[in-house]
């Protein structure tokens, strides 16, 4: 290769983005949240795999649905020439694994999911190609009471994460009879206002007339608000169960909107729907999203089993969190170490152990290409790192067995460093942390005291 000749750069796909440590602390913080939200709800984590049969989703969401004809990443595999497809969604290998392991032999189970999925689609704001779920499988419970506890669950979540600007829409879509009848009606009434359709609605019109509903063109919106609504053909049980849903809402001040025309994406869904949507984020307003599909586990050949559930869009949360003000802390940790001199650096090594023994998160100033750098140019990678304190140890501090600690975010800078003895440190920045007084002695129980954000 020539020495003068450009080597050039490689870029990351379009639509798959990284997430770069700025956001991590985001990040960790919702999915701590989500976390600890699901599990006060006795919901037990399940990882699946990303690379699912291409029959999988074809089967579960329909063949006629946007996600199956335009939007799956599928491939052949070229070992052994299987049909592969990148996770589009979960349910449908949620729903896989249960039959596969028999998850349900012994009762219903709470489950919930975390991770990538793989859309092609036009990446836009909250929208990309690979995107990242938190969703919850309800399987086995046949009632309105576990269609409630997730939304409730949900409501808990923005509560806990401070958002407000989240509202919750819910409908019933009914059986399978009664969409039946519907989907005739419905074709019926299209066909008679076949001129205002747009070529996707034609499109749509004898495969998938229930998505026509949900079109987002201006010219179609008074025809499609007059369209027969499949509310209307809800028979007794289906009526029952949606009440018993808004029952228990009602009961809970969780408060609610019935849209009709709301019906999900996926053929899977019976009865209970809903999404919680926001205004915040421009087109892309769905947040969150889900309902019943009592018939997957039968569509994919197993027994009948009763299920609900939901996906939530970390990424469109995460935008709604930072457009809503929340405050998240950027520090990735307690305690900043900063040294000058061969014995100073051998002296922070071994006081940064017993810092991270104490349950604190400790960064070491480490040299760079540049060198060690000075105090100065240390300091400010302290107070950089959003550090409670920073701990300095020189040639001075080291020849008297000391070290000096500064408090980074104290309100009076003029009186914010001390000298303490080396053995001391960690107490004494443990006190001044947790607020106690007793003295700790880290090398017998690290254990006891955990110090993170």
């Amino acid at each position: 290769m020539s020495e003068n000749k450009k080597i050039e750069k490689i870029n990351g796909v379009k639509g798959m983005n990284d997430v770069l440590p700025a956001d991590a602390a985001l990040w960790e913080l919702f999915e701590n949240t989500v976390q600890s939200v699901l599990k006060s709800y006795g919901f037990q984590q399940i990882r699946t795999p990303i690379v699912e049969s291409t029959h999988l989703f074809a089967r579960g969401l329909g063949e006629v649905t946007d996600i199956v004809e335009k939007e799956m990443y599928s491939f052949d595999d070229a070992l052994n020439g299987d049909k592969l497809t990148l996770r589009p969604e979960n349910t449908a290998g949620i729903v896989r694994a249960a039959l596969e392991h028999n998850l349900t032999y012994d009762g219903p189970k709470r489950l919930w999911y975390n991770g990538p999925m793989f859309r092609h689609e036009k990446p836009q704001r909250g929208r990309y190609r690979q995107f990242h779920q938190v969703g919850a499988e309800a399987l086995g419970f046949s009632g309105p009471d576990i269609d409630a506890e997730l939304i409730a669950m949900c409501q808990r979540l923005w509560d806990d994460l401070g958002l407000q600007n989240i509202r919750l829409e819910l409908n019933s879509i009914g059986d399978a009879e009664e969409r039946q009848q519907h989907r005739v009606d419905l074709i019926a009434y299209f066909e008679q206002h076949i001129d205002l359709l747009d070529a996707e609605a034609q499109r749509r019109l004898y495969s998938n007339p229930l998505r026509i509903l949900d079109t987002k063109n201006p010219s179609m919106q008074t025809m499609v608000n007059n369209a027969p609504k499949l509310f209307d053909y809800l028979g007794d049980e289906s009526k029952s169960h949606f009440e018993g849903v808004q029952k228990i809402l009602r009961h809970n001040c969780i408060p609610f909107t019935i849209n009709t025309r709301l019906v999900r994406g996926m053929d899977y869904y019976n009865r209970t729907v809903f999404e919680w949507v926001t205004d915040e984020l421009g087109s892309q307003g769905t947040v969150c999203g889900g309902g019943r599909y009592d018939s997957l586990f039968s569509i994919f050949g197993g027994k009948p089993t009763p299920a609900c559930g939901f996906a939530m869009g970390i990424e469109r949360l995460l935008e709604l969190m930072k457009a809503s003000g929340e405050a998240h802390n950027s520090s990735h940790c307690d305690v900043y170490l900063a040294h000058q001199g061969d014995e100073a650096q051998m002296q922070s090594f071994v006081l940064g152990e017993r810092l991270r023994d104490a349950g604190l998160d400790v960064v070491l100033h480490c040299a760079s290409a540049s060198g060690a750098g000075s105090f100065k140019s240390q300091m400010k990678k302290a107070d950089a790192s959003g550090a409670a304190y920073a701990v300095i140890i020189g040639e001075d501090e080291a020849a008297v067995n000391t070290v000096t600690i500064k408090a980074m975010r104290a309100e009076d800078m003029d009186n914010n460093q001390i000298s303490v003895p080396f053995e001391a440190a960690v107490d004494h920045i443990v006190n001044q942390m947790t607020g106690t007084t007793d003295a700790i002695d880290c090398c017998d129980d690290p254990s006891h005291i955990h110090i993170h954000h």
